[in-house]
């Protein structure tokens, strides 16, 4: 069984809308296009070593459509992040018709969770990019492996979060030291652990 590794980028307040650019999502958000400014070179090779091994992209509508429209018309080295999404395959949830042109693109069945679990199956490693609602919910049914999070140092205030009404109550492992570059972009790496949170009792005498 493969893995399913989602890869996003939020705000302090964990905010993950429309982070590249003004026209990703502009639907009532003014702020699309937050993450440019705090882009560098260190989490700019974070996220394309995050990359390395990848057999498949799982994606939203909208972040496929965006995606669509750039990544074919992009051109480098066999090793650079356009030719590895020009490649491999791309599996889309949508409720809808989607426009299926770019190459090595399907979409996916109406039973969402039972078409993700075939998709890990038959690849070694899949990733989830952006796709909000999509990722939404892989976290209410348990199906990612791994959760890298970019935390970027602002408070939006409005947006859509990354755990929006999508998560239920899940264990996760830390899997490397944090990471943070000079303006404040922290890497968090987490897997999938077992179980459920535990409670307890700050006031409880000790023992």
């Amino acid at each position: 069984m493969g893995h399913i590794d989602i890869e996003l980028f939020a705000t302090l307040d964990l905010v993950g809308q429309a982070p590249g650019g003004p026209d990703e999502d502009p639907d009532g958000f003014a702020f699309g296009g937050w993450q440019a400014p705090l882009m560098n070179d260190l989490s700019g090779a974070q996220v394309a070593a995050a990359y390395e091994g990848t057999d498949a992209l799982l994606l939203g509508r909208r972040t496929y459509d965006i995606f669509a429209a750039y990544w074919p018309h992009q051109s480098g080295a066999e090793d650079s992040i356009a030719a590895l999404f020009n490649r491999v395959p791309k599996y889309v949830a949508s409720r809808g018709t989607a426009d299926l042109s770019w190459a090595g693109s399907s979409q996916l069945g109406a039973d969402l969770p039972a078409a993700v679990r075939e998709i890990r199956d038959r690849h070694e490693q899949v990733k989830v990019v952006g796709s909000l609602d999509l990722v939404q919910t892989l976290l209410r049914e348990q199906l990612f492996d791994r959760l890298d999070l970019w935390l970027h140092p602002i408070v939006l205030g409005v947006g859509k979060k990354v755990f929006d009404g999508g998560a239920v109550p899940t264990n996760v492992k830390l899997l490397d030291a944090p990471v943070a570059s000079r303006n404040g972009v922290v890497l968090l790496r987490y897997g999938r652990a077992e179980g459920t949170p535990a409670t307890g009792d700050m006031t409880a005498p000790e023992r």
